[in-house]
C-alpha cells in the first residue's frame, strides 16, 4: 500500500492512496481462511469445501469488503503515524471508475487539519467574580410577588374592571342552538386572564352583579372544535357576582401555602433562590470575561470550513431574529457578511481551545449529566417524554448538541480553578448592567 501526499498547504491536506491487488487478493484469502471451518457445501464435509471453490463462490463479494478495510486501515494508519487530526470527515473517493477484478485501487483522500493549539497559562489569567446578597428590599419585593400570586377576590359594588373576577352563569348558542360545552353556573372568569375566547371578556367590562347581558364573539378559523370553528356565537349571561382582587396577607399563613413553616423560614428560601439567581448571572459574566481573556491569549490557523459553517449559521440565526414573522427555512440562502465571518472566527478558535484544554484534562460528561439534560428538554415535550428519549437515543447528532455546551461548562469551571479569582461584592443593579452589557454585545 502507497501513500503519497499531493497537498499541504496550511491545515488543507491532500493524498493518494494506492492498494494493491496483491493486498486485496491476500486479505480476501484470509478472510475465506478465518470463514472456511464453518462453511458447508453440498459435496463437501464442513471445514473440507476447497480454497479455490470458496473464491469462485465468495470471492467477489469479500472483495468490496476486503477494500473498505484496506481504505480505512490506510487512512487510520495515516492519523495514527502523521497526528493529523480531522476537522471535518475526510473526503474520500476512488479515482479508477473503470475499476475490474485485478486492477490496483486508487484513492484520494483530502481533509483539513485541526490546527496545533497553543499552550495556555491558565494560572496567569485573573478573574472577578461578581457576588451578591439578597438584601432586605429584594426579599420583600420577592414575598410581594408571592402575595400577589396567593391572592384572593373580594365582593365589591359598582363595575367590573380589568383584573377583578366576575362570578356568572352562562349559556352559549350558535344559531340560535345551545352547543355542547357552551355553559356553565357560578363561572369564576378573571378578566383580562384571555382565558375565553378573544373579545368575551372585554364585553364584560364594566358589568355589576345582578345585571344580564349577551355577549356576542366569533370562534377562531382554527378552533379546536372544527364544528364551532369561524362561526359565531351569543353567550347569555348572568353575572351574579363582581369580586376585586386582594393581595394575600405577608404572614406564617401564606408562607404554609408555599411548604414553608413559617414567614421566617419562607424568607430564607427567598434568600436563596436569589443569590442562587444572581450566582448564576454573575457566572455568566466571569464565563465572558474568562472567554475574552483566553481569545487574547491564543492565535492560530483555523480549518476554513469550520469558519465558514459557523459564519453561515451565525447569518442565518440572526436574520431569523431579524424577521421573526418567517418560521421556516424555505427562503433564499443568506449571505455570511465580514461582520459574521469575525465572529465565527472568535466562536470556532475558543470552541478549539476548550476542547484542547478538556482534552488535556480529561473532562468528561458522565451519562447522569446526559440523563439530566435529555429529561430537561424532554419536559418540553409533555405527554412525549418517551417518544423524545427514543429519539436522542436515534440520533447522534442531537446527544452531541446536548453534550457540547455541558461539557464546555464543566472545562469552563475548571479553568476557574487554576485562574485567579477575585471576589467582589456588588449591587443587584451592578449585576444587572453587566448581564446588560452582554446582551448588547
Amino acid at each position: 500500500m502507497q501513500v503519497t501526499e499531493t497537498l499541504n498547504e496550511g491545515l488543507k491536506r491532500g493524498y493518494n492512496i494506492v492498494v494493491t491487488a496483491a493486498e486485496l487478493d491476500e486479505k480476501v484469502n484470509e478472510k475465506l481462511v478465518e470463514a472456511q471451518p464453518e462453511i458447508e457445501m453440498k459435496g463437501f464435509r464442513k471445514g473440507k469445501v476447497p480454497m479455490a471453490l470458496l473464491k469462485k463462490q465468495f470471492g467477489q463479494r469479500l472483495l468490496g469488503e476486503a477494500m473498505q478495510e484496506s481504505i480505512d486501515g490506510a487512512m487510520n494508519q495515516h492519523f495514527e503515524d502523521s497526528g493529523d487530526r480531522p476537522a471535518l470527515q475526510p473526503e474520500v473517493k476512488m479515482t479508477n471508475e473503470d475499476w475490474k477484478e485485478g486492477d490496483d485501487v486508487h484513492v484520494e483522500m483530502a481533509y483539513e487539519a485541526l490546527p496545533e493549539i497553543p499552550e495556555v497559562d491558565l494560572k496567569s489569567i485573573s478573574l472577578e467574580k461578581m457576588v451578591v446578597k439578597a438584601d432586605d428590599a429584594a426579599v420583600e419585593e420577592a414575598l410581594g410577588n408571592l402575595a400577589e400570586t396567593a391572592q384572593d377576590f373580594n365582593t365589591k359594588d359598582g363595575e367590573a374592571a380589568d383584573g377583578d373576577q366576575v362570578v356568572f352563569d352562562f349559556v352559549g348558542k350558535v344559531d340560535g342552538e345551545a352547543f355542547e360545552g357552551g355553559s356553565a353556573e357560578d363561572y369564576p372568569l378573571v378578566l383580562g386572564s384571555n382565558s375565553f375566547i378573544p373579545g368575551f371578556e372585554d364585553q364584560l367590562v364594566g358589568v355589576k352583579g345582578g345585571e344580564e347581558k349577551d355577549v356576542t364573539v366569533t370562534f377562531p378559523a382554527d378552533y379546536q372544535a372544527e364544528h364551532l370553528a369561524g362561526k359565531e356565537a351569543v353567550f347569555s349571561c348572568n353575572v351574579k357576582e363582581v369580586k376585586e382582587p386582594v393581595a394575600a396577607e405577608i404572614n406564617d399563613e401564606l408562607a404554609q401555602k408555599f411548604g414553608a413553616e413559617d414567614l421566617a423560614a419562607l424568607k430564607g428560601q427567598i434568600s436563596e433562590r436569589l443569590e442562587a439567581e444572581y450566582a448564576g448571572a454573575a457566572r455568566a459574566v466571569q464565563k465572558r470575561a474568562l472567554l475574552d481573556a483566553l481569545d487574547g491569549k491564543v492565535s492560530f490557523d483555523l480549518p476554513p470550513s469550520l469558519l465558514d459553517a459557523e459564519a453561515k449559521q451565525i447569518a442565518h440565526q440572526l436574520w431569523h431574529e431579524e424577521n421573526p414573522e418567517v418560521e421556516g427555512h424555505d427562503h433564499a440562502e443568506i449571505e455570511a457578511t465580514e461582520e459574521h465571518t469575525k465572529l465565527a472566527a472568535r466562536r470556532v478558535r475558543l470552541g478549539l481551545l476548550l476542547a484542547e484544554l478538556g482534552q488535556k484534562a480529561e473532562v468528561e460528561v458522565t451519562d447522569a449529566e446526559m440523563t439530566q439534560a435529555i429529561m430537561a428538554q424532554a419536559r418540553q415535550y409533555p405527554g412525549q417524554e418517551r417518544q423524545f428519549f427514543e429519539f436522542i437515543q436515534q440520533n447522534a447528532q442531537m446527544q452531541q448538541q446536548l453534550r457540547a455546551p455541558i461539557f464546555e461548562d464543566k472545562v469552563v469551571d475548571y479553568v476557574f480553578e487554576l485562574a485567579e479569582v477575585t471576589e467582589k461584592e456588588v449591587s443587584k443593579d451592578d449585576l444587572e448592567k453587566a448581564v446588560e452589557a452582554l446582551e448588547d454585545e
